[in-house]
């Protein structure tokens, strides 16, 4: 007869196994099939902002100096050593105050060779003046003492044609008589025109060694005034830079001693990227941050040239100075642009670039995650940006630096 037999121990057992396993490759296959979870970022960290709709001003802003507008250059006219040191940076002066004292024997010498030429043809002017009046005078008597003799031979002449006529004397001595009368008054006519060419030559030749003199004059008068330059004057009226000679130093012509400047009269020349100077022209508005208070301004001058990356940019200024305003101090500029009226625009995110899109990272209603969104940016300014496609009023947008989080579509906001 038949016996039923039982299910034994080890097939439960597989079995058991079986749906476990399978229950397991079930789950591992849901887990894949998952997303993964968003990264974490710390909400102190970011920089977050709001869309808004409104007026959105352009600005560019630059790193810069405040410079004197005027300047004046004290240089030294000849080379010397420096005997005395008159003033001190800082200081203030008016024109005619001497800042240093110079010394040159050669330049001294100079200028005593000079006077000593002028005067040695001052002299010679003045003998030559003598001479040539002695000369004219002496010749108008020679033409004097011509007239007579002609005079005297013309009215022989004519008392020998008288005496001819009545046969008192013979023809050879009337004849001889005439022939006189016609040299004299030839030799009257060669000593008056010698008279009227004297008379002529006379001025030229006194005109010649004036102008000798009056250049002779001229060069001991810059020599004199090379002397008077040792004495070194401000030249104008401001405050002492840049002045910074030793005593016993000497120095070459032409080296510049010290600065003058009127520490009233400052402009601000910034360094304007050069990505960003292509929309400044003159007549823009501008702010100065002096770090003491901000100083209004207008843009006066734009260098057409770059250099290191940079456009260099004159600010005149506009409003008081604030204390502690100084030649040479850093200051910050900012210059208005222009004014975009009903526009769309968030802060400027990090590594953002005009008129491109870029992706940025939109907050959710609740704030507890970020999702990575296409925004196609216009405009830009220094902390601003216009949106034109991919945000709305509202929306709340990471401005950070997100890059780290290139390859994920959302990150979760950890408060």
């Amino acid at each position: 007869m038949d016996i039923p037999r039982h299910p034994t121990r080890s097939r439960s057992r597989f079995l058991r196994g079986g749906i476990a396993v399978g229950a397991l490759a079930i789950i591992v296959l849901v887990l894949a099939s998952l997303k993964p979870a968003a990264p974490t970022v710390e909400r102190a960290t970011l920089w977050v902002d709001s869309v808004r709709r409104g007026e959105m001003v352009r600005e560019v802003r630059g790193p810069g100096t405040l410079v004197p507008e005027h300047v004046r250059f004290i240089t030294a006219v000849s080379a010397g050593r420096v005997d005395r040191v008159l003033a001190r940076p800082g200081q203030l002066v008016q024109p005619q105050t001497v800042l240093l004292g110079l010394s040159n024997p050669d330049v001294q010498i100079q200028s005593l060779q000079a006077e000593a030429q002028l005067t040695a043809a001052q002299a010679q002017l003045l003998t030559l003046r003598t001479a040539l009046r002695t000369e004219r005078l002496t010749q108008a008597g020679t033409v004097a003492t011509a007239r007579t003799v002609y005079a005297d031979a013309k009215r022989q002449a004519t008392v020998a044609g008288s005496l001819l006529d009545q046969h008192m004397i013979a023809a050879n001595e009337a004849a001889l008589a005439k022939d006189r009368a016609t040299e004299a008054e030839t030799r009257l006519g060669i000593e008056q025109e010698r008279l009227a060419l004297m008379t002529q030559t006379l001025d030229s030749k006194v005109a010649v060694q004036q102008s000798q003199v009056d250049r002779l004059r001229a060069i001991a008068a810059f020599q004199q005034n090379v002397v008077r330059s040792l004495e070194v004057p401000a030249g104008d009226s401001g405050v002492v830079s840049d002045l910074t000679l030793q005593l016993g130093q000497w120095v070459l012509a032409g080296t510049v001693l010290a600065k003058v400047v009127q520490p009233g009269r400052l402009k601000a020349v910034l360094q304007i990227p050069e990505t960003q100077a292509k929309d400044v022209v003159i007549g823009q508005k501008a702010a100065i941050d002096t770090r003491n208070g901000i100083i209004p301004g207008v843009v006066v001058r734009i260098d057409p040239n770059a250099i290191n990356g940079s456009v260099v940019v004159d600010v005149a200024l506009n409003g008081p100075l604030p204390a502690g305003a100084r030649p040479d101090l850093s200051v910050d500029g900012t210059i208005e642009i222009e004014r975009l009226r009903d526009v769309l625009y968030t802060g400027r995110a990090a590594n953002s670039q005009a008129n491109n899109t870029i992706a940025m990272f939109k907050l959710t209603k609740d704030g507890h995650y970020a999702d990575r969104v296409q925004v196609q940016v216009g405009r830009s300014s220094v902390s601003t940006t216009e949106i034109r496609r991919g945000l709305s009023v509202g929306d709340s947008v990471v401005l950070s630096d997100m890059s780290q989080w290139d390859n994920v579509d959302r990150v979760k906001i950890n408060r």
